[in-house]
């Protein structure tokens, strides 16, 4: 059951590309390595998500372990993390049936995830309107008390929560009903047109892309047609948006300073934005590059995760199947 239940934190991130892009990093994953400093973490490399948006076996597992090495490259220790694949514990999937029998077929309809897909045109599964019952599960089936998620995934935290609260008074305190840890200070990163850094806009810096490759992509990032020597405002710049998570304080002032003082092109600011990138990334992106051909050793990693997970996920399943009436019962 719920009592003294000690703090855990859970979070995931679908392997739905090649590579993680700057708006994952800046939105989620350095606040994760930091999280995980701080107490129980668990992190999982939802595959399972994935399947709505990636149809090539290889290239998901390329993804997940690209995910994954990334993750260790940006300073994810495994030895005080559970990190694994969302596959390798089948119990999601049978949680996943079970609340969706408590779920409101409305709820599912309001979804942003639902939404979303049904505005850009894309193909609508039935597996891309269950997803936020399978989000449920991954929450409740570890019985997490806290995860970190972005505005934009609020709602679905919310209907996590309905449905641990509705499943609870149905059944007993089962699952603890999970509480949000929103960084609204990270705000919504910027992509190179201006909107959401997204994969799906294809709008994005991927974060270990080669030096040139990302040099490049930050010189299509999107302006104002204002001339070299007008007075130009940092506040309202795409630019300067993602400047300031790479750049000191005092950098930002003196480059806020030149952008108000007029005589600075935005060539000039995507220039200094770019060097703040690479002073940041370089390192990380040696170490993703060498846990890349380091093959046996993250698999032992994701098993060694998966083994943990499946312990805690074992017992919470005992407890859901018996208060269901499901098995002989004692």
């Amino acid at each position: 059951m719920t009592a003294g239940l000690r703090t855990r934190v859970l979070s995931g991130i679908q392997p739905s590309g090649a590579q993680v892009h700057i708006g994952n990093y800046l939105g989620a994953m350095k606040r994760f390595v930091e999280l995980a400093k701080a107490g129980e973490t668990i992190f999982c490399i939802v595959d399972l998500h994935a399947l709505t948006s990636v149809f090539e076996g290889g290239k998901l597992r390329e993804y997940t372990r690209s995910l994954a090495a990334a993750y260790l490259a940006i300073g994810l220790d495994p030895e005080r993390v559970t990190l694994f694949r969302q596959s390798d514990v089948p119990e999601v999937c049978e949680l996943s049936w079970y609340l969706s029998c408590q779920f409101p077929l409305g709820l599912l309809e309001r979804a942003h995830s639902f939404k979303d897909a049904k505005a850009k045109g894309l193909q609508i599964s039935a597996g891309r309107m269950y997803y936020p019952i399978l989000m449920a599960a991954d929450i409740l089936l570890y019985k997490a008390t806290h995860v970190p998620v972005g505005a934009d995934q609020k709602q679905h935290l919310e209907m996590a929560r309905e449905i641990a609260e509705k499943f609870n008074r149905a059944y007993g305190e089962i699952f603890p009903v999970p509480e949000p840890l929103i960084a609204e200070e990270s705000g919504v990163i910027p992509g190179l047109d201006g909107r959401k850094m997204s994969k799906s806009y294809d709008n994005y810096i991927g974060l270990f892309e080669p030096a040139k490759a990302m040099r490049k992509k930050v010189m299509k990032i999107v302006t104002d047609s204002k001339e070299l020597e007008d007075v130009k405002d940092p506040e309202t710049c795409n630019i300067f948006a993602l400047y300031k998570h790479f750049a000191t304080l005092e950098e930002q002032q003196t480059l806020a300073e030149r952008y108000r003082a007029g005589g600075m092109g935005y060539g000039h600011a995507k220039q200094e934005l770019y060097e703040a990138i690479e002073r940041e990334i370089a390192p990380l992106r040696e170490r993703y590059e060498s846990w890349m051909t380091k093959g046996e050793e993250l698999e032992g990693i994701l098993a060694s995760g998966a083994s943990k997970a499946r312990s805690i996920a074992a017992q919470t399943m005992g407890e859901v199947r018996s208060v269901l009436g499901l098995g002989a019962g004692k």
